[in-house]
């Protein structure tokens, strides 16, 4: 056989081993797959939970008047409201909504989700008011609160009202 011939061949068998399909195979080990989707979905589900819980405490009271100081389904007021609800998942938050304040990660408003907390400024220069928030709905942000005229009620961030007395948003969860 001559080295030219040899060469070729050679070449050919590097080519031919060399080729794959253009169907991309991949390997998964099925037990770390299902291991990481676990833990990826137990934090998630155990987040929706919380958050749904906190909602659903918070939901308890809709109709409650307002009481300055309160915390009872006689009467309670924005901070009381979010003391209560975080308290049914076990999370001790302070009773003043200017306190609650310093709690958590502060958010940017187009980040804010379901239980995150929004802070208002309604009587001076510091926070004043706060509200758990129920929904966002095609980026309009509802939260749950302790009106003083109307008691605990859902509003719209995108009331006037609302919306020029909002000074910051956090998330506890």
């Amino acid at each position: 056989m001559k080295f030219s011939t040899f060469c070729i061949l050679f070449l050919g068998i590097i080519v031919l081993s060399s080729c794959h399909s253009t169907k991309r195979v991949t390997y998964k080990s099925s037990q770390a797959n299902n291991r990481v989707t676990k833990v990826d979905n137990s934090k998630n589900s155990s987040l929706k939970k919380e958050v749904s819980t906190v909602l659903k405490e918070a939901k308890k009271f809709l109709g409650t008047p307002y009481k300055y100081g309160g915390t009872t389904k006689t009467g309670l007021d924005c901070s009381g409201l979010v003391f209560n609800s975080f308290d049914a998942i076990g999370v001790k938050m302070p009773r003043i909504s200017r306190e609650q304040a310093n709690l958590g990660k502060e958010i940017r408003l187009r980040e804010v989700k379901e239980g995150d907390l929004v802070f208002f400024n309604t009587s001076g220069s510091s926070i004043s008011h706060v509200g758990i928030v129920e929904t966002v709905k095609n980026g309009e942000i509802f939260f749950i609160h302790s009106s003083t005229s109307k008691g605990v009620i859902i509003s719209s961030l995108e009331e006037t009202y609302w919306n020029k007395r909002f000074v910051k948003a956090t998330r506890i969860l």
